[in-house]
């Protein structure tokens, strides 16, 4: 019994680290929509269908890992234009960013009218 224990505390514990995780603020998830649309944008294309770098569309990024989308948002990839993005993110951030584009990315919020 004291064993069973000794193994699934640490587990408990862990998982319950992960669920406690603060998820992004609205006012930071469109802080971070406006960047990915802006400044990706100038390399993936506006609509992030492509330009210089490849389609960030849901369905382009089909077999594509959102941890292996993550590091390389946080951690660029050497060797190509894809710089690392970990001086304006955290790697929660980098991480929510690549779950909404494996689903398919937001669109700017719109501008309330004059």
């Amino acid at each position: 019994m004291w064993t069973r224990t000794a193994v699934l505390l640490p587990l408990i514990l862990a998982c319950a680290g992960v669920a406690a995780q603060p998820s992004q603020s609205p006012a930071r998830q469109q802080e971070l929509v406006r960047m990915v649309r802006q400044d990706c944008g100038s390399c993936h294309g506006m609509h992030l269908t492509g330009g210089l770098g490849p389609p960030l569309t849901s369905a382009a990024l089909v077999n594509q890992s959102v941890q292996s989308m993550a590091a390389t948002i946080f951690h660029g990839r050497p060797g190509t234009p894809m710089p690392p993005w970990r001086d304006f993110l955290t790697e929660a951030e980098a991480q929510w960013i690549a779950e909404q584009l494996s689903v398919g990315f937001p669109p700017l919020p719109s501008r309330p009218l004059p």
